[in-house]
């Protein structure tokens, strides 16, 4: 399959197209990815790696696209050239995999990946994929590009060739051709260096990596004054959010529950607001209409009855008061007869997502059997990417960090406490989360009391919306709270580029000074 006469895969009305990577390709480049890698001991690339890479920066990365197959996939991000040229591994310099060290303020281009579909080679879509990056760093007057490219023939030729440097060396006098470093040579790039254990697990390199560069011919090498380029120019400059702290209370009907449900709804919509969280399990209010309590068993049937009526509700009001809800949380059964503790995410796109709780509670589990998830993944919404943490959850920072690596700005954190020193350990955890992922985070919480419904006799709260604890933001990284344990609504309008101002030039900068070289986060992603 040498060119497009040849190639049988290639059909007459089809066209190649080269354009930005989006979240709805991450399936199609992670089959990419993985009929590339398959047999290099490389390892695939996870759904959260692939939407942290196109919601860290967008711009950077390109898919090659022919009829409804991509056929190429290409990731780059910002750097500064103290950083990218100095010796490095992969996984320190790109964030684990997920682009998580993009700085708009790099000088500059990094080369990620780049990767084409074995059966549409020689139709120059690795060509295609490179003359992209040098057009976005041109446009971006960046510096130029620099990655550690492959070896991928070194290994075969080993015996011969037992020293890096020499056999480098007859790839550079074309006395060898190396189908990776030769092309790279051919375009332009050049070596700066070797370095060792760049990628242990790419066997045919043998681990090394050839620390490469090209340099932009239309930038001076020190450029006294560097253009401010917009991150994304895709989100909004300030978002809406509003929390509610919900009253429990005995309801006579399902249709009496939404009434209350629709109201916060409208009135957040009233105040135009782009995003509305409620409690973590609220829905529990509805059994209450029963005469007596019930078994955990039976609390979760009665529940589960009523799972399709509530998401057509949410959904609906969603779209007609065009709000994005996060339905704080709902006890659902699920596949094998489990329990999940699980939020439903309503856009007002109307499409719904679901994030179930990972961390149940000692009580949780006693008292409703519920089990955990065993994923935590962003949702695009309108107003960039969200994440959802559903209270304890919000205690183990790892989730959290998780959710910054794949892009979000925003964490929902529904709630559910019995008391203060049990609210307290949510709160101040949330508060850790926006301060070391730089990130907002908003609670909700119950009030009030449902005395025949077991493990909801009596709740604390007191809702708020936190912020990271630097100069642009609320003086005591609080943006708005409510007061505790009567039933309110509090708002705040949130930007978004003060986050993205503090996360690459803050008085602290803690995702981008985490010590790649000595940690990092491994998820071990259960969508293989």
């Amino acid at each position: 399959m040498k060119n497009r006469k040849n190639n049988p895969l290639l059909k007459k009305d089809d066209k190649i197209i080269v354009r930005n990577a989006v979240i709805a390709d991450v399936q199609r480049i992670k089959q990419l990815v993985h009929t590339v890698y398959e047999k290099t001991g490389i390892n695939d690339y996870t759904e959260s790696m692939l939407r942290g890479q196109i919601n860290n920066f967008p711009e950077g990365q390109f898919v090659v696209e022919y009829g409804n197959r991509i056929i190429g996939y290409c990731s780059t991000f910002q750097i500064s050239g103290e950083i990218a040229l100095k010796p490095h591994t992969w996984r320190e310099i790109t964030g684990g995999g997920f682009a998580s060290r993009h700085d708009p303020d790099g000088d500059y281009l990094y080369g990620m990946e780049v990767c084409v579909d074995p059966e549409y080679r020689g139709l120059r879509i690795g060509q295609r994929l490179y003359n992209e990056r040098k057009r976005l760093c041109q446009d971006w007057q960046l510096k130029g590009i620099i990655f550690a490219g492959r070896l991928p023939s070194w290994h075969k030729r080993f015996k011969k060739y037992d020293n890096i440097a020499s056999y480098i060396e007859e790839v550079l006098g074309k006395r060898v051709r190396d189908p990776v470093l030769s092309f790279q040579l051919n375009n332009g790039f050049e070596i700066i260096g070797v370095i060792d254990n760049y990628m242990p697990s790419d066997k045919e390199s043998l681990g090394f990596g050839v620390h490469m560069i090209w340099r932009n011919p239309k930038v001076p090498e020190e450029k006294e004054e560097k253009r401010h380029k917009q991150y994304g120019g895709r989100l909004p400059d300030t978002v809406r959010i509003a929390t509610v702290q919900y009253m429990q209370r005995r309801v006579k009907s399902f249709e009496e529950f939404l009434s209350l449900v629709r109201y916060f709804v409208d009135v957040v919509a009233d105040y135009r607001s782009d995003f509305v969280l409620f409690p973590e399990l609220f829905s529990l209010q509805l059994l209450s209409i029963e005469d007596q309590e019930l078994t955990p068993l039976e609390a979760t049937e009665a529940l589960t009855q009523y799972t399709p009526r509530l998401k057509d509700a949410m959904k609906e009001m969603a779209i007609r008061y065009n709000v994005n809800i996060i339905g704080g949380s709902h006890p659902t059964k699920v596949e094998n007869s489990r329990v999940e503790n699980i939020s439903y995410i309503f856009l007002r796109n109307g499409e719904i997502y679901q994030q179930a709780k990972i961390h149940p509670t000692p009580s949780e589990q006693y008292w409703w059997n519920i089990e955990g998830g065993d994923s935590v993944d962003v949702i695009e919404t309108d107003c960039g990417p969200i994440g959802v943490l559903i209270c304890y959850d919000s205690e183990f920072p790892e989730l959290a960090r998780h959710l910054a690596d794949q892009g979000a700005y925003i964490i929902f954190v529904p709630f559910c406490t019995d008391e203060r020193q049990s609210y307290l350990r949510v709160r101040y955890c949330c508060q850790a989360r926006a301060v070391e992922n730089q990130c907002y985070v908003i609670m909700s919480g119950n009030v009030g009391n449902l005395p025949n419904v077991a493990n909801m006799d009596i709740q604390y709260a007191q809702s708020c919306i936190l912020t990271p604890c630097d100069f642009p933001f609320a003086r005591d990284g609080i943006a708005a709270d409510t007061t505790p344990n009567v039933e309110t609504v509090a708002f705040a309008d949130l930007r978004l580029e003060s986050l993205r101002v503090a996360r690459q030039s803050g008085t602290v900068q803690n995702l981008k000074a985490r010590r790649h070289d000595l940690y990092h986060l491994v998820w071990h992603d259960q969508k293989k």
